[in-house]
C-alpha cells in the first residue's frame, strides 16, 4: 500500500505541474477553468481530478465502484493516464497482454486476470454478458459469440471476449488492448486496467 501511495502522490504532483491544454489534448480530458478540475470519461461515465486539492470524484452514481470496491486499479490508472497519454490515437489492431513487451506480469501469481470468472459466471448467459458490459458504456464488437469494446479512458480501448460453453467446449474468455497502449501507459499500470475491465462483470 505504501507504494501504491508513493505513486498516486508522485502523479498527483506531476499532474500540478502540467499545461492544461496539452493535458487535454493528449488524454481527452476536458478542464474547468472556474474550478481548476479535470473532468475525464472512464467506461463511460465522468470524473473530476482535482490536482490542488488531490482529490477524485464521480460525477455520475455509476462511477461510484470505481471509487469503492476498484479504487486500488482505478487510482493509479486514472492519474497516470492523465500524466502519460501521448497525442497517439487507437491503431485498430487488438493483441493479447501475451504479446506486449512485458505482458508476462498477466500471467504471474496474483496478477493472472479472472477471466475465468467472467466464463463461469457468463458461460450460458450471452445476453447477461453484453447487459452488463453495455451497463459500463461498452458496445458490443464482433469477436467470439460475444463481445464488448470498452473505453476504461478516451486513448486506450479494451475488448473483452466471452464464448459460450457447448457440448464440446467449457467457456472461456479473454481480453484484448489497443495496439496502442503501451504508448499511454506502462505495462504494469495496463495491467490495473485491464483488471478493472474484468471485475467489473464480476
Amino acid at each position: 500500500m505504501t507504494e501504491i501511495m508513493s505513486g498516486e502522490d508522485k502523479a498527483w504532483e506531476i499532474m500540478a505541474g502540467l499545461f492544461p491544454e496539452d493535458v487535454c489534448r493528449r488524454t481527452g480530458a476536458v478542464f474547468d477553468e472556474a474550478s481548476r478540475a479535470y473532468r475525464l470519461e472512464v467506461f463511460g461515465t465522468w470524473f473530476s481530478l482535482d490536482p490542488q486539492k488531490k482529490e477524485i470524484r464521480n460525477l455520475a452514481p455509476e462511477g461510484e465502484i470505481f471509487l469503492t470496491r476498484l479504487r486500488y486499479f482505478f487510482l493509479l490508472s486514472a492519474l497516470w493516464y492523465m500524466v502519460k497519454a501521448t497525442g497517439t490515437g487507437p491503431a485498430g489492431k487488438l493483441i493479447k497482454p501475451s504479446g506486449m513487451p512485458g505482458g508476462d506480469i498477466f500471467f504471474r501469481g496474483t496478477h493472472v486476470l479472472p477471466l475465468d470468472g467472467i466464463a463461469k459466471k457468463y458461460a450460458h448467459d450471452r445476453a447477461g454478458f453484453r447487459e452488463r458490459g453495455h451497463a459500463f458504456g461498452g458496445r458490443d464488437a464482433a469477436y467470439g459469440d460475444a463481445a464488448v469494446e470498452f473505453l476504461p479512458f478516451p486513448k486506450i480501448p479494451v475488448t473483452v471476449v466471452l464464448w459460450l460453453a457447448d457440448e464440446e467446449w467449457d467457456a472461456r474468455a479473454d481480453l484484448l488492448f489497443d495496439a496502442s497502449a503501451l504508448q499511454h501507459l506502462p505495462i504494469d499500470i495496463l495491467w490495473s486496467v485491464a483488471m478493472m475491465s474484468v471485475l467489473q462483470f464480476l
